[in-house]
């Protein structure tokens, strides 16, 4: 390495790691409040709003049905943010991402129901899922990358950690909104314009955002790359034909994530709602109680990986996710506010015993010249099936059966895949990002 590449690679890990840190960290945090506030808003109001001809349940289903559009789109935002985020840099596609998902979340407070322009109102709404979820594909990819390539090799985990507890605060940020609103608004008033506040103000969050995000440089490693190494032409292509085994893998490994995140937040909502008939509020505070234990948890469980390694940690998540499966709905099943965030709480454990090496296992596993493409693309795929699916199943497994054992033999399943999947994956927290990785 050259003097003035390594000068580089020195200056970025001490002198701008905790700008780095924040604008990581803020972006995701933004990014996922605007995410969670249509998993929330799905669950609780966007049935009657946005299909009123439809039963209870076919409303349910419908409005989970445009959550899962979210999760389409990810991965073509993956594709393509990864594909200029390759090949022009990180921090522009950065901000293209902030701004494109927060027009998506501003345009969704603004839309006029059912009762007001008919047909027309789900069909602009689910062109404004899309749109947050094309913005959110290539946002996470870009922020981990932020983080993991100005980090000094043995703490990348820990360092890759600031995006990742974004998703908790973001998560936070959302439910305490609602939660608010529903506390002090009526069900009329929050039902007919209340629960468009959040949406609206996350143009506040999305201008600081930009601002913090437009002060950073680009990293030094995938400068350093783009001086030694010809740019890839189509990222997409390259880690298809040079890693597909890795791309296969590292995205079998994470439906789970996606699966205990948005079963325990999105589809336990509406379960407990709609067939347990217990309160809104309390299981909004069920859930915002597990979501605060999962962000304490991860910073911790990433520097655990930096010393253990990403698979072992991993693999120790979909273990507690096996086991746990059946406990978790068991306990929300009773009913009771203690067990149920006991019963969450462990569930997002689990989760955070994934997410939190992932932020550094998926860009360590493939090469610099398609690193955000690779990354974000296997981040993103396994998204459409644990956090699009996932809950759609769900809700059909609790219809047909009126029961909820389906579903934890359905998440206990997917754990079990995620563990297999992890097993064959190579570790990684000792890897040289600057070197290529062997293709595989």
């Amino acid at each position: 390495m050259g003097t003035a590449t390594t000068s580089a690679l020195s200056t970025g890990s001490t002198v701008s790691r905790t700008r780095i840190a924040v604008a990581s960290f803020i972006g995701t945090a933004i990014e996922f409040y605007d995410f969670y506030l249509y998993g929330t808003a799905a669950a609780l109001v966007f049935g009657q709003l946005f299909f009123p001809t439809f039963s209870a349940l076919a409303g349910t289903l419908a409005s989970l049905a445009t959550f899962g559009v979210g999760f389409v789109a990810r991965p073509i935002g993956a594709v393509v943010f990864g594909h200029f985020g390759d090949r022009i840099g990180r921090k522009a596609m950065l901000v293209v991402s902030l701004l494109t998902m927060g027009t998506g979340t501003v345009a969704i407070g603004l839309l006029p129901t059912y009762d007001s322009i008919g047909v027309a109102a789900p069909v602009l709404l689910v062109m404004c899922r899309f749109l947050q979820g094309f913005g959110l594909g290539g946002e996470w990819g870009g922020a981990v990358l932020l983080a993991t390539e100005y980090a000094p090799r043995d703490q990348r985990g820990l360092w890759s950690s600031f995006p990742q507890v974004g998703p908790a605060v973001g998560f936070l940020i959302a439910g305490g909104a609602f939660l608010l609103l529903d506390g002090l608004l009526p069900d009329s008033s929050f039902s007919s314009w209340g629960w468009r506040i959040p949406f609206l103000a996350s143009s506040i969050l999305v201008v600081v955002g930009y601002y913090i995000r437009m002060k950073i440089a680009e990293t030094p490693v995938f400068e350093k790359a783009m001086n030694e190494q010809e740019k890839a032409r189509v990222p997409i292509v390259e880690v298809v034909k040079r890693q597909p085994r890795t791309l296969l893998l590292a995205t079998g490994a994470f439906i789970l994530a996606h699966t205990l995140f948005y079963t325990i937040t999105t589809f336990s909502l509406s379960y407990g709602t709609g067939e347990l008939d217990l309160s809104r509020t309390m299981l909004l505070l069920c859930t915002m109680v597990a979501v605060l234990v999962m962000g304490l948890v991860t910073p911790l469980l990433a520097m655990y990986s930096d010393r253990i390694g990403r698979r072992r940690v991993c693999l120790g998540g979909a273990i507690l996710a096996i086991v746990w499966a059946f406990p978790l709905f068991a306990l929300i099943n009773t009913g009771r506010p203690v067990l149920i965030t006991l019963g969450m709480s462990v569930g997002m454990i689990a989760f955070a015993a994934l997410f939190a090496p992932m932020g550094a296992f998926l860009p360590e596993l493939f090469a610099t010249r398609y690193r955000y493409t690779g990354a974000s693309v296997a981040y993103n795929a396994s998204s459409i099936i644990g956090g699009g699916v996932s809950p759609l199943l769900a809700t059909q497994f609790i219809a047909s059966t009126g029961s909820s054992l389906p579903v934890s033999g359905y998440v206990a399943l997917i754990a079990l895949i995620c563990a297999v999947c992890v097993w064959f994956l190579r570790e990684t927290h000792t890897a040289d990002l600057t070197t290529e990785p062997a293709a595989r």
